[in-house]
């Protein structure tokens, strides 16, 4: 398969994984007429529970911080195409994410996962593929004392026999060339992988298969404590690593992503597996009006995924659904108080921005990626590259700065 540019996934559903656009259909089992719920961001996964539904989910760990690691035992962990209407299946070794970014579209899936906790499960209902899924078999329990948006960074669900139960169910055949997308919905090596090791395990599984095309989506460095996984399962499939950075300005990501690594640290992550071979790239997700769309900052990213090997960059404007709202909003008011009139307006009729301003957008990452080689073939001179993308953003700089926001 080739590989173009935005890795073999695709461009337009790699960052509809980032632009929480999955929907999942869900119903009630037996006689029931079926419904929908339609959630931000990973779609609920169609995973069985192993634990009868009186029994207590067991606290694996709690850290000083705050910070519950919860068991969560399961028969299945493959999200397939048609329960996400996307072209590729999924698994996500955690439920929650303790980075805390403040737009994450994960959120409302989170807050409903809690809520079903909470409020106990009949086992009644299941997705439209007749099983039930994690979300809706789980223990009861009282309702978690923190509030949606703490608990998704604060209780991290801990899928502890996802590899032994990917080993059992995984036939190759029945992904039928889709790729298979390894952090959808929670960062698979965000901290809780330091103890836990699920996404280091799961790959341990993939290494005994071969031709699967395997994507990994990740914000942290210690991706590359895999190194030697992947290189090793790069010779038996096709394997991408996407590094997620929204800006390259670490004062600017501490305001928009509480604990998540600095750039620096993501970007010497990228030069470490482009090195080792690894076929790596940068998404820039999402891209936020006002904030980090800027010409300046895009062509910062560009310039620094170019000097760390990058095979490609692709970004895509913030979505900002029900969840990612009532967290970001708060965050918008504090930081840029200028924007966050701007920002209600802009988003009161939709979650996504306004198709003036994404075709602007659109425009000024095409000059960009063109200036540094990410598009058409590499000239000997980036500067006059980039010197000829000025010139035209000089031109179609007002009248693109009139559309975003």
């Amino acid at each position: 398969m080739c590989r173009a540019v935005g890795s073999f996934l695709g461009v337009r559903q790699l960052l509809a994984v980032w632009m929480g656009t999955m929907r999942m259909k869900a119903g009630r089992r037996g006689g029931g007429a079926a419904g929908q719920i339609e959630l931000d961001g990973d779609f609920v996964q169609t995973t069985l529970l192993s634990r009868s539904p009186a029994a207590p989910l067991p606290v694996l760990d709690q850290r000083a911080r705050g910070t519950k690691f919860i068991e969560l035992s399961v028969r299945s962990v493959l999200n397939t195409p048609a329960a996400t209407h996307m072209g590729f299946w999924s698994i996500n070794p955690y439920v929650g994410c303790e980075f805390g970014c403040t737009y994450c579209y994960a959120r409302d899936t989170h807050r409903w996962v809690m809520e079903r906790r909470g409020s106990g499960a009949d086992g009644q209902q299941g997705s439209s593929t007749g099983e039930l899924s994690d979300t809706e078999s789980l223990p009861r329990r009282p309702a978690a004392p923190l509030p949606p948006w703490e608990a998704f960074e604060k209780e991290i669900l801990v899928k502890s026999d996802v590899a032994e139960v990917l080993a059992r169910t995984l036939n190759p055949a029945r992904l039928a060339g889709h790729p298979l997308v390894i952090g959808t919905a929670t960062d698979p090596y965000q901290p809780a992988e330091r103890r836990f090791r699920l996404t280091r395990r799961i790959l341990e599984v993939l290494r005994s298969y071969h031709g699967l095309s395997i994507e990994i989506i990740t914000k942290s460095p210690l991706v590359t404590r895999d190194l030697d996984l992947l290189q090793a399962l790069s010779q038996r499939h096709e394997v991408n690593v996407n590094i997620s950075l929204a800006t390259a300005d670490p004062r600017l990501a501490r305001r928009l992503e509480l604990r998540s690594p600095v750039p620096a640290a993501r970007l010497r992550a990228l030069r470490r597996l482009s090195a080792g071979g690894v076929y790596a790239g940068l998404i820039v997700a999402p891209i936020i009006p006002g904030i980090t769309d800027d010409w300046a900052g895009l062509a910062r990213l560009m310039e620094a995924a170019k000097e760390a090997g990058a095979r490609y960059v692709i970004g895509s404007a913030l979505r900002l659904g029900p969840a990612a709202r009532h967290r970001f909003l708060p965050v918008l008011e504090r930081e840029f108080p200028e924007l966050y009139q701007r920002y209600r307006r802009h988003y009161a009729n939709s979650d996504m921005t306004s198709r003036s301003y994404q075709d602007a957008l659109t425009r000024r990452l095409d000059a960009l990626r063109q200036a540094y080689g990410f598009a058409g073939d590499e000239a000997s001179s980036r500067r006059r590259r980039l010197e000829d993308a000025d010139r035209k953003a000089d031109i179609s700089h007002l009248a693109e700065q009139a559309v975003l926001l």
